[in-house]
């Protein structure tokens, strides 16, 4: 994706980011394909440079990843479109303003290890399961269930974040385009 110096996002605020947005899409490029592999899904930013994630063993991702394993987890958070009548510069046209979006996205590039293994997938279930249900039962106990996944550890070789609010604006611009949006917004409540 296109990120501009204003729009980018540090290291740590991309990170934080995915912690608080922890479902995204996982894209599997695989070799020689028309169209890479994509797949919505819920994951857990471990640690700084660990994805872990588990999917259905019939999933198409498997070959991909198989054929490369080098993927991309996007991550993309509340959008807002803004009118260009919000975003005209004072005395100027409001019919000339130019419309825009702004948005938060993150991308990690990662190498994907496949975790075929029971002990391995339980690792990546109890983890999973620790940080959005912490009294669920244990999922050693599912044996059937645990056969029919494949775990998925992803090791984050870089970060690119975006954060596009017109960083490269003055800040009464953007408190002028805050302001249309927030009364947008109460007036559609």
């Amino acid at each position: 994706m296109l990120i501009h110096p204003w729009d980018a996002g540090s290291h740590e605020d991309s990170l934080a980011f995915v912690r608080d947005h922890q479902f995204g899409t996982l894209i599997a490029a695989g070799r020689d394909r028309d169209v890479p592999v994509v797949v919505p899904t819920q994951f857990l930013l471990a640690d700084d440079s660990t994805v872990l994630l588990h999917l259905a063993r019939p999933n198409p991702v498997w070959k991909a990843i198989e054929e490369n394993p080098r993927v991309v987890l996007s991550v993309t958070g509340p959008w807002t479109y803004i009118r260009g009548e919000w975003r005209a510069e004072p005395g100027t046209d409001p019919a000339l303003g130019v419309p825009t979006t702004y948005y938060s996205a993150v991308q990690l590039i990662c190498t994907a290890e496949i975790v075929t293994d029971d002990e391995g997938k339980l690792d990546v279930l109890r983890r999973q399961l620790a940080d959005l249900e912490p009294t669920q039962g244990d999922p050693s106990q599912m044996p059937r269930l645990l056969s029919g996944i494949r775990g998925l550890r992803l090791a984050v070789d870089e970060v690119r974040g975006k954060f596009k609010y017109d960083g490269h604006k003055s800040e009464e611009h953007r408190e002028r385009v805050q302001r249309a949006v927030t009364k947008a917004k109460s007036v559609l409540s």
